[in-house]
């Protein structure tokens, strides 16, 4: 048994290097790196390389999209299939973003009528200069079964059946008749379909390469938001079982074969979250369905556990009280993915809490417990041990995970102009493209998108005015990946 002294001594040594702490160690102070050039980490015997931060890209808060609204940066992003190609010296591609349900203030309950779609953009990218440059090209408007848009209005206890499917969507008032989506993530399949996952319902939407809908994965039990034993869909009162208020389906990616889709939420569920402070969100849940043969399977193959790392938002040394909850997946096989995890600091925050954690983990599932089928799937039961505390029950092994890219690292920030302080709150989007350099066939480019939640001085929805005091940019940043060659 290691003897107190050296535990203190342990803990003394994560608080003055929290870079090199190990994956369940809890983050007390900000999480820094000031390694100018690459770093590398080993899972499972296999060597991942983050080559540092190589690009950047900025486009202004007030830019407007085709619909006439002002631009939501992204909850999600994807370069097309096919379109990522080398020309000459620089790189260049069609991406395609999601926003997610326009400005809001559930607080205040604002919210507006904002049609779900897709953006598109034309980018090209110059390793020479670092620069990343985002040309706004149209988009998608996606519509429901009926053809309709969908709004981003809060849903209420409002419902409608579509294809014998109950779906979140208020009864009167605005967005009134129409399916309420709060978009947070997407995938493309290879035929141009493509999935968005949902923070109402926790739903997975499919739809043609058209943007209509065409099926919808819903949830199993434990996830479903119920209150009363009903479903509970609005995000202004909490369930009382199932995803909680905005921590929906935050993370969603296809491995590289098409078979398998990966679906996290962003948190821990109700039932999982343990009393106390929000360190207690840390025990998340991950799903996986089979989609090869039905794209809308009924129920997952696979349901794994993956514990979040816990930080502490005052980055003093105090014991941690928030959750930094996941905010995207890209997936690099069947059974590993990498994983947004991010505090709730920065530009966009509503306190000036300093900036703590902003990570890209790798994620390895092989080892960790399938609950498919089992009662933490089929019901409510928790995954706790106990519910003032995050260890998980006897026989629930979690997800293995590891630090691989650190984004607070000032020393290459600098490089663009950037620094930590200038970061946004919330970044919420991954793409990995491959560099197409026959000499290095593992490297792969790593692009890291914000969400500015609309934030804009001059700010336009559904025709009108949503103008706050400041700009929040959307930017986009490009990491330099080297991955183990089996991976291809």
């Amino acid at each position: 048994m290691i003897s107190k002294h050296l535990r203190a001594c342990a803990l003394a040594l994560l608080w003055l290097f929290p870079a090199f702490a190990g994956a369940e160690e809890p983050i007390t102070r900000p999480n820094i790196d000031h390694a100018a050039g690459a770093r590398s980490v080993t899972l499972h015997g296999q060597t991942f390389v983050d080559q540092g931060l190589v690009g950047a890209s900025r486009l202004p808060a007030d830019t407007v999209d085709f619909l006439g609204d002002t631009l939501g940066s992204f909850s999600s992003l994807q370069i097309a299939p096919g379109s990522w190609k080398r020309v000459g010296d620089h790189y260049e591609g069609v991406l395609w973003t999601l926003p997610d349900r326009g400005r809001n203030d559930p607080g205040a309950k604002l919210f507006f009528d904002y049609a779900a779609r897709l953006e598109r953009f034309r980018v090209s990218f110059a390793p020479s200069d670092g620069r990343f440059t985002l040309v706004p090209d149209g988009g998608l408007k996606l519509r429901d079964f009926r053809g309709r848009p969908f709004t981003g209005a809060d849903p209420g206890a409002g419902t409608l059946t579509e294809r014998g499917i109950l779906l979140p969507a208020p009864d009167q008032g605005l967005g009134s008749g129409k399916v309420s989506l709060d978009a947070e993530s997407r995938q493309f399949k290879r035929d141009g379909s493509f999935y968005v996952g949902d923070e109402y319902a926790a739903n997975v939407y499919y739809f043609d390469p058209h943007g209509r809908l065409k099926g919808v994965i819903r949830p199993p039990e434990a996830i479903a938001p119920r209150r009363g034993g009903h479903p509970a869909f609005g995000s202004l009162q909490p369930p009382e079982s199932g995803r909680r208020n905005n921590q929906g389906v935050e993370g969603m990616s296809l491995s590289p074969d098409g078979r398998t889709l990966f679906v996290a939420l962003q948190s821990a569920l109700v039932q999982d979250t343990a009393t106390g402070n929000a360190a207690g969100r840390t025990d998340i849940r991950v799903l996986a369905y089979d989609v090869s043969s039905v794209p809308t399977p009924a129920q997952p193959t696979a349901h794994y556990v993956m514990q979040l790392p816990a930080y502490n938002d005052k980055g003093d040394g105090g014991a941690p009280n928030r959750t930094a909850a996941q905010s995207e997946i890209r997936a690099l096989d069947g059974h590993r993915f990498l994983m947004l995890s991010r505090d709730g600091a920065g530009v966009g925050a509503a306190d000036k809490a300093p900036v703590v954690y902003k990570s890209i983990l790798l994620v390895d599932v092989a080892g960790a417990t399938n609950l498919a089928r089992s009662e933490y799937e089929t019901g409510t039961a928790s995954v706790l041990q106990d519910p003032a505390g995050t260890a998980l029950r006897p026989g629930i092994v979690p997800a293995e995970w590891t630090e691989l890219v650190n984004m607070l690292n000032p020393v290459q920030l600098a490089r663009f102009g950037l620094t930590i302080e200038a970061l946004s709150e919330k970044w919420e989007a991954l793409d990995l493209v491959p560099v197409l350099e026959p000499d290095h066939p593992a490297d792969y480019f790593l692009l890291v998108g914000n969400d500015n939640d609309f934030i804009a001085r001059h700010c336009r929805m559904s025709g009108q005015t949503c103008d706050p005091d400041f700009d929040n940019d959307n930017r986009i940043l490009v990491y330099r990946l080297s991955l183990p060659t089996s991976l291809k």
